[in-house]
């Protein structure tokens, strides 16, 4: 038999199996709580290899943030940012353990910490204690308000979400100020924590040198007010609280049907004909009210009078189909269960079991046509990789890459 007819044997034009996008990369994780390990978290989905930097006994304070809890007896909250490190119990104050976390440093492409400004320097863990011995090292700090005149001030989700101005045009018009439902803030810095990384990483492949790369709570809330912060600087008034309506947009909010709210979202005048007819208010786009979107803006209400007498004739559900139909953006309002139902529904995959006998994770958004993302192994116990393993790791220092 001719070799290329044995049955074992692979087809001769088989594609290679490809490796994520960051495997090889290693990266020396010293952050907690949320902004930090949802950073880390992203880059062992696309491959890293993140050793997770802990204190022993206690590890990461979101190990204690439950309810809820797992079947395994874990906290949700910290497995939720957790995923596919390796956990190693560090006292950073023995000088043994010191000596570890600095050589774990010096092999690392990647550093990241969200310690108070400062404090990483003092353990000689600085950008530029690190580089001058891996000076292809790529670091990240974060923090709440900067490391200049607002390096003392405690930095948590909630309140920057209060004092950056979140709050202020979040919730009902006569209501309280309110926060959102998860704690955005850290997730934005997160995201942009991970931007900042990937960009110096690819800056290094010209430069042969790493930088220091630094994100604030603060900052990553106010870019991400973006049309709202415009306003602001091209006015100079505040926006406020709309509930569920948008400034400059009509209807683009919840409105009430038979059985409960429908969010409807009418980008445009030819949207907004076509929502009208579906609803069989053809009428509306004729009357000079509604003939615009800035008309529309300017009587909002009376738009909703009109609109809700109708919708409230029928449930929800009815409507997200006829809408749907017409091809106009609107779904009737669901819960998280709801909304991992749809997705599975449509086929996205949104979330995965890492092993056996431990609670499902929601996947990584971010799919390649080539290069796979990790369905990475279940978050790490305390201190779950002995010390002594790093000492034995196979990653090289990276001075003669420079």
């Amino acid at each position: 038999m001719l070799h290329d007819e044995t049955p074992d044997a692979p087809a001769l034009d088989a594609p290679p199996v490809d490796a994520p996008p960051l495997d090889g990369l290693l990266v020396a994780d010293f952050s907690r709580v949320l902004a930090g390990p949802l950073a880390t978290m992203t880059l062992a989905d696309l491959g890293a290899d993140v050793v997770k930097i802990e204190r022993p006994g206690t590890g990461d304070e979101t190990r204690s943030w439950g309810p809820p809890w797992t079947p395994a007896g874990t906290s949700s909250y910290f497995e939720s940012v957790n995923r596919g490190k390796r956990s190693v119990a560090l006292d950073l104050s023995s000088p043994d353990d010191l000596r570890i976390a600095r050589d774990l440093a010096a092999r690392a492409d990647v550093v990241v910490d969200n310690f108070r400004p400062g404090l990483m320097a003092s353990y000689g863990l600085a950008h530029d204690d690190v580089a001058a011995l891996n000076p292809r090292v790529v670091t990240c700090s974060i923090s709440g308000f900067g490391s200049g005149a607002g390096a003392e001030i405690p930095g948590y989700d909630f309140v920057v979400q209060a004092v950056g101005g979140l709050l202020s045009i979040t919730g009902d018009p006569g209501g309280d100020p309110m926060k959102a439902g998860v704690a955005l803030v850290d997730v934005l810095t997160g995201k942009d924590a991970v931007i900042g990384i990937l960009a110096a990483l690819r800056e290094r492949e010209t430069s042969g040198r790493g930088q220091h790369v630094e994100v604030n709570l603060l900052s990553s809330l106010l870019g991400s007010l973006v049309n709202q912060a415009s306003g602001y600087l091209a006015t100079g008034r505040a926006p406020g609280r709309l509930g569920n309506r948008h400034p400059s947009i009509a209807p683009y909010e919840t409105l009430r049907c038979q059985d409960g709210p429908l969010a409807v979202a009418v980008g445009n005048d030819e949207q907004f004909a076509r929502f009208a007819r579906a609803l069989g208010l053809a009428w509306l786009v004729d009357d000079a009210r509604f003939r615009t979107n800035a008309d529309r803006v300017a009587h909002r209400d009376e738009l909703a009078t009109a609109l809700e007498q109708i919708l409230t004739t029928r449930p929800a559900e009815h409507w997200q189909s006829v809408l749907l139909e017409a091809r106009v953006a609107a779904g009737r309002v669901g819960s998280v269960a709801d909304g991992l139902a749809l997705a599975e529904s449509l086929g996205l995959d949104p979330t995965f079991v890492p092993a056996p006998g431990r609670s499902p994770q929601v996947a990584n958004a971010i799919s390649f046509s080539r290069t796979p993302t990790v369905r990475a192994s279940a978050p790490p116990g305390l201190g779950d990789t002995p010390a002594s393993d790093l000492d034995s790791d196979p990653a090289p220092l990276r001075k003669a890459d420079a």
